[in-house]
C-alpha cells in the first residue's frame, strides 16, 4: 500500500516597496544663475561703478565736460535739453554731485548683498538705472541714430534696470520639509527670454542705422576707440577697423544677422538655448575689447565698465531660465510590482 507524504508548500515571496503618493514637487536641479545669483552679481557691478565715480577726476568738471555732455550729441531736442541741463547743473557743482551718485551706487550695491535689504534696492536700481539711462545717457543714442553694438548700445544703464527687474525674489521653488525655504533657488522668470531676444534683435538692427550703415563707418568708430586706449590694445582695433573696410557690405551684414540669430535662437530650449548664451557670451567679450576698450577704465573718467559684462551676465541669466525642471504635485505614484503566485511544492511516492 502506497503512502502518500504532503509536503508543506514553499512560499516564493518578492520584497515590493510601498510607494505612497508626495504632497511636495521632486527635487529641482539647481538652475545656472538663479535669482539670488543675478542680485550679487548687480550688487557687484553697482559697488564698481561707485568706486568708479570717486576717481579724482570726477570731482572736477571733466565728468560734465567729457561724460555727461556728449551723450545730448547728434540727439533730438527732446532727449538733449535734459541732457545738457543736468551737465550744466553738475558742473557748477562737481564735487556734491559725484559724491551723491557715487553714495547712490554703493548703497545700491550694499543692499543687493543682503536678503532683507534686496527689495528696496532692487526698486531704487530699476529708478536709477532708468534715470541714468535717460539723462546720463541720452537713451545710448537710440534716437540720434548714433547708437552702436560695438561701442556700447543700447547703454548700460538699460541692461541694469532690466536685470533687476529679473532679479525680483520671485516665490522658492518646494524643495520639500524642513529645507530653508530661503535658500531654494529661484529660477529667472521664463518672460527673460523673450526679453533677451528683443534685446539682440535691436542690437542687430542697429546696424541699420545711420551712423553703422556703411563698413567705413563702423571702421570710423574702432578707429575713434583706438585713440582713447592703451598702444597694444589701439593697435587690435585698427587692425579689426581695416580688416572690417575691407569686408565691406558682408560686414555689415552680419552685424545685422548674427545679433539677430542669438536672439531668436534664446526663444529655443535646451541646447539652442544654451547655445545662444554662449555665442552671446563671446561676441560680449569681443565686443567689450576691441569696440570698448574694456569700458576705458583706465581712461580716469570711466562711470560703468560699459554693457559687455552686463551682457555676459543677462547670458548667465537666460540659462538660468532653463536651469529648472518642474514636476507636477500630487501624480499619482507608479504601481508597485503585482508578487508572484504562491508555488505548492510537493511530491507523491
Amino acid at each position: 500500500m502506497s503512502t502518500v507524504e504532503v509536503v508543506p508548500p514553499v512560499r516564493m515571496h518578492v520584497a515590493t516597496r510601498s510607494v505612497e503618493p508626495s504632497s511636495h514637487p521632486a527635487r529641482l536641479p539647481r538652475p545656472a544663475v538663479d535669482r539670488r545669483g543675478l542680485q550679487l552679481a548687480l550688487g557687484g557691478l553697482w559697488l564698481l561703478d561707485g568706486a568708479l565715480q570717486l576717481q579724482p577726476a570726477m570731482f572736477t568738471s571733466r565728468f560734465a565736460d567729457q561724460v555727461v555732455a556728449p551723450a545730448a550729441s547728434s540727439q533730438p531736442a527732446l532727449v538733449a535739453w535734459p541732457v545738457l541741463h543736468a551737465s550744466h547743473l553738475i558742473a557748477h557743482h562737481a564735487v556734491v554731485a559725484d559724491l551723491v551718485f557715487a553714495l547712490v551706487q554703493l548703497a545700491l550695491g550694499v543692499g543687493l548683498l543682503f536678503r532683507w535689504t534686496v527689495r528696496p534696492a532692487l526698486v531704487a536700481s530699476v529708478a536709477w538705472a532708468v534715470g541714468v539711462w535717460a539723462i546720463g545717457e541720452g537713451l545710448g543714442g537710440s534716437l540720434g541714430g548714433t547708437a552702436s553694438f560695438l561701442t556700447g548700445a543700447p547703454g548700460a544703464a538699460l541692461l541694469y534696470g532690466l536685470l533687476a527687474v529679473a532679479a525680483w525674489p520671485g516665490p522658492p521653488e518646494d524643495h520639500g520639509v524642513g529645507e530653508d525655504r530661503r535658500s531654494a533657488p529661484r529660477p529667472v522668470p521664463a518672460w527673460f527670454a523673450r526679453a533677451w531676444a528683443l534685446l539682440w534683435v535691436a542690437l542687430g538692427l542697429s546696424a541699420l542705422l545711420p551712423a553703422n550703415r556703411s563698413a567705413g563707418r563702423v571702421a570710423d568708430q574702432l578707429d575713434s576707440v583706438a585713440g582713447t586706449v592703451p598702444t597694444w590694445l589701439a593697435r587690435v582695433d585698427q587692425v579689426v577697423a581695416e580688416a572690417v573696410r575691407h569686408t565691406g557690405g558682408i560686414g555689415i551684414a552680419l552685424l545685422v544677422l548674427v545679433p539677430v540669430a542669438v536672439g531668436l535662437a534664446g526663444l529655443g530650449a535646451g541646447r539652442m538655448r544654451r547655445g545662444a548664451a554662449w555665442a552671446a557670451i563671446g561676441l560680449a567679450v569681443l565686443t567689450w575689447v576691441v569696440g570698448e576698450g574694456f569700458g576705458q577704465l583706465g581712461s580716469g573718467i570711466a562711470t560703468d565698465p560699459n554693457t559687455g559684462p552686463l551682457l555676459v551676465v543677462a547670458a548667465l541669466a537666460l540659462l538660468g531660465t532653463a536651469g529648472a525642471r518642474r514636476t507636477r504635485s500630487g501624480a499619482e505614484p507608479e504601481p508597485a510590482p503585482e508578487p508572484e503566485p504562491t508555488l505548492p511544492v510537493g511530491s507523491t511516492r
